[in-house]
C-alpha cells in the first residue's frame, strides 16, 4: 500500500497486531501494538501488510491543526510543525487515540471530541515533538458562563451534545473550555454529560420507561451504550437496578 501526498495529516495508533505490517521506504521496520506512527500533510509513504492488525487513524486538516495549535499555545500558526514519526512511543497520545477508538464504537461524540482536542495538545507538549507549553489557565468559567452551559446540557440530553458546540456557547476554545469546565465543575464536559444522563436514566428507570426508550431519551447510542456506561458506573445493569428499585417500593 502507497500513500501518494495525503491532504490531511494522518495520526495512527496500533491497536492490535502489527508486527505483520512494515514500512518498507525506511528499511522495512515494523510495528507492535501501542506503537504511533505520525505522517504529515502531503508526506509519501509506502507499506508492505502481510498479517490482519487493528488500528485507529484519526485524519485532521492542515487548517483545523493549525486553528487548535494557535488557540491551545498562542503562538502564531505558522511556527506549527508536524513531525514525521514510525513506530514510535508517546504514552499520552497513544491514550488519546484510544479513547477515540472507544468513543467511535461506543458511538460517544463527546468523549471523541474530547480525546481528538487531547490529542492534538499531546503531540505538541510531547518534548519530541515540540515541547510546547499550553497558555496557563488560573480560573475556572464565569458563573453566568457555567450556569449557561450546564443549563444547555440539561435541556438537550436526549440530543448529540458536542465540545465544539459548548465550546461556542462559552466563546473558548475547545481545549480552554475543558481546562475551565474542569476548574469550576471538578469534572470534564464528557464528565459531567454521563452523570446528568445517568441520573436521568435512574428516574426513568424508576418510573418504569422501557429500557429501549430510556436510551433514546438519555442521548445513549443505543440501549447496549447505556447498559455499558451504566455497568461501569453504578455496578449493575439497568433491569437489576430497576428489579431493586422495584423491590423497595
Amino acid at each position: 500500500m502507497r500513500y501518494e501526498q495525503p491532504d490531511d495529516h494522518t495520526f495512527s495508533l496500533y491497536l492490535e497486531g502489527g508486527s505483520g505490517t512494515r514500512r518498507i521506504d525506511r528499511g522495512h521496520v515494523s510495528g507492535w501494538p501501542g506503537a504511533l506512527c505520525i505522517m504529515p500533510q502531503g508526506a509519501s509513504s509506502e507499506w508492505e501488510i502481510t498479517e490482519p492488525f487493528a488500528f485507529v487513524h484519526l485524519y485532521v486538516p492542515d487548517v483545523e491543526i493549525r486553528r487548535v495549535f494557535a488557540e491551545t499555545f498562542d503562538r502564531d500558526c505558522r511556527l506549527m510543525v508536524v513531525p514525521e514519526a514510525t513506530f514510535d512511543q508517546s504514552p499520552a497520545l497513544a491514550q488519546a487515540l484510544r479513547r477515540i477508538a472507544d468513543a467511535t464504537m461506543w458511538g460517544d461524540p463527546l468523549l471523541a471530541d474530547a480525546a481528538i482536542t487531547t490529542a492534538l495538545a499531546c503531540l505538541f507538549v510531547d518534548p519530541r515533538y515540540g515541547g510546547a507549553r499550553p497558555v496557563c489557565v488560573k480560573s475556572g468559567l464565569a458563573p453566568v458562563v457555567r450556569r449557561r452551559i450546564t443549563d444547555y446540557i440539561e435541556a438537550h440530553l436526549d440530543t448529540q451534545i458536542t465540545l465544539p458546540h459548548l465550546a461556542a456557547l462559552a466563546g473558548l476554545s475547545a481545549f480552554h473550555l475543558q481546562r475551565m469546565f474542569r476548574a469550576s465543575c471538578g469534572v470534564s464536559p464528557h464528565g459531567w454529560v454521563q452523570h446528568r444522563r445517568l441520573a436521568r436514566a435512574k428516574a426513568l428507570l424508576a418510573e418504569g420507561e422501557p429500557i429501549a426508550r430510556i436510551a433514546s431519551a438519555c442521548g445513549f447510542s443505543s440501549q447496549s451504550h447505556l447498559t455499558r456506561v451504566f455497568k461501569t458506573h453504578t455496578g449493575t445493569t439497568p433491569s437489576a437496578f430497576r428489579r431493586r428499585v422495584s423491590d423497595r417500593a
